[in-house]
């Protein structure tokens, strides 16, 4: 290590003993408190692998069966749980499979570490067989990586690694370690990182900026807050519910920041972004301070930015740095941990209710349910929808379980729909839109909250990305619910396939197999639902299963995810129809 990346370590440390690389890997894992780890098997990380049999008391492997299928895991394991997630996988394609979960973590701030097996160092270069540089392909959506050659670099290598994934906005992490490295024998001990030279996770909240975005809220008429994954991140739930109740301000959620307010809480005025909420994006142009926390801006909810809250002063609170004005000009910027800031910006605010301005969210949300939301949960047609299954999940649930969704008009129902009453409940790829994400997510989320409901939805189509996990699910018995809204098309592409591209549906109508006669086939309970009558009781039974379970539930093929605002379109262009 350079002076410029030297590592600040705890003082105390395991005391050095002389051990094989391979066996150092799995006692740093064991230091940092990994209990579960998900991964492929191969040539370049098989020394690990043996290691890993010796210590399978101590830390449970899962055997994904795939790659990818192991980093969606890891990140379900750590968006539930807040702990960092680890996936492990062989040289070339076991390295190159893991690289788009990487990629969904990374845009997501998930934090995960990622170890790759290696060839010999003296191999390097030489295109030798699976010999893969993933270094240098993970680099652009790695939070960092590092290739290890010498058993004596392992320790610090992965106390830094887990140290960059969980701090300030996390990230991911990969570490590649040549197969020799994994034999090679050296005195190990082990110290926690604490801290990094030149790397400062979490910026110094100023006082002068909380003093300046509580003057702007005090001042304002029509406030609005927007939150993101930050706050749940964070950990900064409670600091949000009570600035939003004491200064009385309607407060609208990215996808991402689904859950850190109850679903019910009056003053949540639901989703923003494409398929948000009708008031919320609407009023997003009518605001005359927007209030920002621990959200990106990103093009999905922002929409055309030379028309975003033009009208309004922005404060955006954030963790990093190079996000502030990257998309939307700031008045007043404050950094920091979400919870440090939001706790330093309460007793700064004025007690005040905004009775007429949330009557406006109100009486645009009423135009919404009577346009769109009526017809989704109560549907007058003899088809199903996707909104009434989630409404017959909530009942069923009571809105606490948590919601892992895939990618596509079945994401933006349970997102839109889903009752949130717990925290951490809102589980799906945000930023990338990986299809495939859901099933593999949810694995990770159970096995991290065996206590908890965890209910996979997925798309016939994304479901197929992954399908093949109902293997891991069959092997580790973990009892997963899984849903299945079929509508026979990649219904997102077909919906935007009719709306701009008249209807010429270009290879997105699905033949599907039967999909309850392969999860029969993995040994998990299975049921396909076609009439209305039959879904409370298929629901319920799911529900009450103490074992994996799978629903199929056949819905209209051609209905469409409403609101939408067009592609580039202004917020304030939100469509109904």
């Amino acid at each position: 290590m350079n002076t410029d990346t030297k590592i600040k370590s705890e003082k105390m440390a395991t005391k050095a003993e002389r051990i094989s690389g391979s066996e150092a890997i799995i006692r740093c894992l064991l230091e940092e408190g990994v209990e579960i780890l998900y991964g492929y098997p191969g040539g370049a990380i098989m020394p690990v692998y043996d290691e890993l049999y010796k210590y399978k008391d101590k830390i449970h492997h899962v055997l994904t069966r795939h790659e990818q299928g192991a980093t969606h895991a890891a990140q379900g394991y750590a968006r539930i749980s807040g702990k960092v997630g680890v996936a492990m996988a062989t040289s070339g394609p076991g390295a190159t499979n893991l690289i788009t979960g990487i990629a969904d973590a990374q845009i997501d701030s998930t934090p995960i570490v990622c170890i790759t097996g290696q060839v010999s160092s003296h191999l390097l270069g030489s295109d030798a067989f699976q010999e893969t540089d993933i270094v240098g392909i993970s680099t652009p959506v790695t939070k960092w990586n590092h290739q290890v050659t010498k058993a004596s670099e392992i320790p610090e290598v992965i106390a830094k690694a887990f140290y960059i994934a969980k701090s300030g906005r996390p990230g991911p992490v990969l570490i590649d370690i040549t197969k020799d490295a994994q034999f090679e024998e050296f005195d190990f001990s082990y110290k926690k990182c604490i801290g990094i030279r030149s790397y400062n996770p979490v910026p110094k909240t100023s006082q002068e900026s909380l003093e300046a975005a509580a003057a702007l809220i005090n001042q304002a008429k029509k406030p609005m807050i927007v939150w993101g994954q930050g706050v749940i991140l964070g950990k900064a739930e409670a600091e949000l519910k009570a600035i939003v109740e004491k200064a009385g301000i309607p407060a609208a959620w990215t996808i991402l920041g689904a859950s850190a307010l109850p679903t019910s809480h009056p003053l949540n005025i639901g989703m923003v972004g494409m398929h948000g909420n009708y008031a919320p994006n609407k009023l997003t142009n009518e605001c005359d301070v927007l209030i920002a926390i621990g959200m990106r801006f990103d093009d999905r909810v922002t929409g055309d930015l030379k028309t975003y809250a033009k009208q309004a002063k922005i404060i955006h609170f954030e963790i990093d740095p190079s996000e502030v004005d990257k998309n939307v000009k700031t008045d007043v910027a404050v950094l920091g941990d979400s919870k440090v800031s939001l706790a330093s910006l309460l007793p700064l605010l004025n007690a005040k209710s905004h009775p007429e301005w949330l009557q406006e969210f109100k009486d645009l949300y009423a135009i919404e349910f009577e346009k769109v939301i009526k017809y989704d949960l109560h549907p007058t047609k003899e088809g199903l929808t996707m909104g009434e299954v989630l409404k017959e999940i909530n009942i069923q649930t009571k809105g606490n379980a948590a919601i892992v969704s895939d990618v596509g008009q079945h994401q933006m129902i349970a997102c839109r729909y889903a009752d949130f009453n717990i925290t951490k409940s809102n589980i799906t790829s945000g930023g990338l839109g990986t299809m495939g994400f859901g099933l593999p997510a949810a694995i990770g989320a159970k096995m991290a909250a065996p206590d908890r409901e965890v209910i996979s939805i997925s798309g016939d189509g994304g479901y197929q990305m992954t399908i093949q996990e109902l293997g891991t699910i069959f092997q580790t018995k973990v009892p997963v619910k899984i849903v299945v809204l079929n509508n026979e098309f990649l219904g997102m592409v077909r919906q935007w396939q009719q709306l701009f591209f008249d209807k010429r549906y270009a290879s997105t109508e699905m033949m599907n197999p039967n999909f309850v006669a392969i999860a029969k086939g993995y040994h998990i309970a299975a049921k396909r639902v076609e009439k209305r009558e039959d879904l409370a009781n298929a629901v319920k039974e799911m529900i009450a299963s103490k074992e994996a379970y799978f629903l199929e539930v056949c819905v209209e093929k051609e209905d469409n995810v409403f609101p939408m605002i067009p592609s580039g379109a202004s917020v304030s262009d939100i469509r109904l129809s």
